[in-house]
């Protein structure tokens, strides 16, 4: 399973890569599916981040993550608007990369014992957030003057460095206290916060900004049935 679950996440991006690289779409339809991913990860790092890492450990640790995840992921995007410009994709490559480090080492430790529903639910979150955000920052990142082989290839490695992060959670963590797991959860819960603010909403709003709240809420309305069937 814990092949299975890295191959399709860590596949998304680079399929969502190629989709933004290669593929073409009305500009509304692209800003439509962002902001149904958004919506699926708001409430996906709420229900499987932040409330379970609270009734495991603390509210003290779910604040401290979030607010630590929040805050690097600020940094380093402000960081790289400075070096390779606001629209340059860079943005969402942190994104991707600062919530899905410690996201998927959260994905690696919920394989430890968890319920295939329980996992799918998670794992869809971040599979449908991934697609299109990496389709946005590939695309911009091409539009910016670098080679579509170059693109390809670092996200390529991003793929591959959240696929290891997850093997890393599931073998490595495995004895680690709650209070540890906690702050992890919610630093990726943090992170993902930041970029649904500075990074995902806004491009869904410029791109399709009559449809961008209604495939908002129904991503939270899919992300909501995966987590219920999880839990059934």
């Amino acid at each position: 399973m814990l092949l299975v679950v890295v191959l399709v996440v860590s596949g998304a991006l680079v399929a969502g890569a190629a989709w933004g690289i290669y593929g073409k779409l009305p500009t509304r339809v692209e800003g439509f599916l962002v902001a149904l991913a958004g919506g699926a990860l708001l409430l996906s790092v709420t229900s499987e981040l932040i409330e379970p890492s609270i009734a495991k450990s603390s509210v003290f640790h779910a604040m401290l993550g979030v607010g630590a995840g929040a805050i690097v992921f600020a940094v380093a995007d402000y960081l790289i608007d400075e070096k390779w410009g606001s629209n340059s994709g860079g943005g969402l490559l942190a994104a991707i990369t600062l919530d899905g480090i410690p996201e998927n080492l959260a994905l690696g430790v919920a394989l430890i014992g968890a319920g295939g529903m329980e996992v799918a639910a998670l794992a869809g979150s971040i599979l449908l957030s991934n697609l299109p955000e990496a389709a946005g920052g590939a695309r911009a990142m091409t539009a910016d003057g670098r080679s579509k082989g170059t693109v390809m290839l670092l996200w390529i490695g991003t793929a591959a460095l959240l696929a290891l992060a997850a093997i890393i959670g599931n073998l490595a963590l495995a004895g680690v206290g709650e209070g540890t797991l906690a702050v992890i959860r919610c630093f990726a819960a943090g992170a993902v916060v930041a970029s649904l603010a500075t990074e995902v909403f806004p491009q869904a709003f410029r791109e399709d900004r009559h449809w961008a709240g209604v495939a908002t809420a129904l991503g939270v309305i899919l992300a909501f049935s995966l987590s219920s069937l999880a839990g059934s």
